[in-house]
């Protein structure tokens, strides 16, 4: 992939610093950054989203979730287990490796809640946005017909 030099576009711009920030780093991949383990992100709402993570194997000790400005983190670490007093394994299919997934949210998007079952961890967000941000109607007024108009005199 290419790289675009944002750099011309931070001297004629103010308060953007952030996106141009964002879009540099969608080019670079992250380090250590695989697609272990799967995901999907699906829009339940206008306002709403789902992230589902397929973390079988994992419970709800061994995953931690973090919101911190604009950035959720989901980190999954498991325990060993022993296999048992004389058992070993022969094959190893079953991922057990610890994981960490960041995902960028928008402004004002929160997250509602997380829940673990059938081996996906399901993380619900929304969008709130406030009232002084939201679009709002003008009434147009009418001219008061009833104010009187005082008509000055032309000077002879």
């Amino acid at each position: 992939m290419r790289h675009v030099d944002f750099s011309p576009l931070y001297r004629s711009t103010v308060g953007f610093d952030r996106l141009f920030t964002m879009l540099d780093s969608l080019g670079q991949p992250e380090s250590g950054q695989t697609t272990y383990p799967p995901y999907n992100i699906e829009r339940t709402g206008e306002d709403s989203y789902r992230i589902s993570m397929a973390v079988a194997g994992f419970s709800e000790t061994d995953i931690a979730i973090e919101a911190h400005r604009n950035v959720l983190s989901i980190k999954g670490e498991r325990k060993d287990e022993g296999t048992g007093e004389g058992s070993e394994i022969l094959y190893r299919g079953i991922a057990s490796r610890a994981f960490e997934r960041r995902f960028q949210l928008a402004d004002h998007v929160d997250v509602v809640g997380a829940k673990l079952k059938n081996g996906l961890l399901h993380i619900d967000l929304k969008r709130t946005i406030p009232e002084e941000l939201k679009p709002r109607k003008i009434e147009i007024g009418s001219v008061d017909k009833s104010a009187k108009q005082i008509e000055a005199k032309a000077a002879h």
